[in-house]
């Protein structure tokens, strides 16, 4: 959506602790109803962009700024509530019911603050997203009897409940077996139509955990920016191998990926005896 307003805008962003550099020269845009994957190995980076953009960290040097607003010059608390957070890690200690996980989402809090009570307005919210996300028959099932599915649906639930204008997924199919990720990820993709014009930047390892409503790709690797833009352009055989360092084939089947290693012809005969020799 060349049109629509920015969201996201990090300009030459560098980022360092303890004297080693995290990121540097990072610059992207995200805008309005795209939906991006930030994709890299392990100690890439992801986390660290993941808290530009939710507003709990500020640049080293460059101007990150997140609707509208420039880290560093906004009163951040507020900012955070206009953000979406899906963290499948989400620290809830106490046997919550489904529709009472989703209304801390309207609070910002990870337990329902003593003595509040919610609008009839809020309640009718929790009500529909806990429908959209197909929890209803659920919606008394309290957290610990919960399926990791489950908490990640509700985790999405609790996230849109504020109405936020950009919506950050980090890993959310992490512990999920096959049938509840796809489960998940068909809940991510059927926000592109009950949610139009949200953003959202979702983090993997994985390529096969890309919903198939991916616009865009940030492709990183050693704090570096290797791809970023459409996803067919970023998402390749040659740069997902130069970020991860190892010889991968990319595809694409049916608007989901995947990748496997490179296969590599096997030595027979003379042929083996000899690389034996030499090895």
């Amino acid at each position: 959506m060349p049109d629509a307003p920015p969201v996201l805008e990090l300009d030459d962003v560098a980022f360092r602790r303890d004297g080693k550099t995290i990121l540097d020269a990072v610059s992207f845009t995200v805008r309005a109803g795209e939906h991006w994957a930030l994709l890299g190995p392990n100690g890439a980076g992801k986390s660290t962009i993941l808290g530009l953009c939710g507003a709990h960290t500020h640049p080293t040097s460059g101007a990150v700024q997140v609707l509208g607003d420039r880290i560093g010059r906004v009163e951040l608390q507020a900012l955070r509530r206009r953000i979406g957070h899906v963290d499948p890690r989400h620290p809830l200690t106490s046997p919550r019911t489904v529709r009472e996980v989703v209304l801390t989402g309207v609070t910002g809090t990870i337990e329902l603050p003593l003595r509040w009570e919610p609008t009839a307005d809020e309640l009718d919210r929790v009500d529909a997203l806990v429908d959209l996300l197909g929890l209803t028959a659920r919606r008394d099932a309290r957290w610990p009897t919960l399926s990791q599915g489950e908490r990640g649906r509700a985790l999405i639930a609790r996230a849109l409940v504020s109405d936020p204008e950009l919506l950050l997924l980090d890993e959310p199919s992490t512990g999920l077996d096959v049938a509840a990720r796809e489960q998940l990820l068909e809940t991510i993709d059927d926000l592109e139509h009950s949610h139009p014009d949200l953003a959202s930047m979702l983090v993997t390892h994985h390529l096969e955990e890309l919903p198939a409503s991916t616009t865009h790709a940030l492709l990183i690797s050693h704090g570096r920016i290797v791809a970023a833009g459409p996803v067919d352009e970023v998402v390749t055989t040659e740069h997902v191998a130069a970020a991860f360092e190892h010889p991968i084939v990319v595809g694409r089947e049916d608007g989901r990926w995947w990748a496997r290693a490179e296969r590599r012809p096997r030595l027979v005969g003379a042929a083996a005896v000899t690389a034996g020799a030499r090895s």
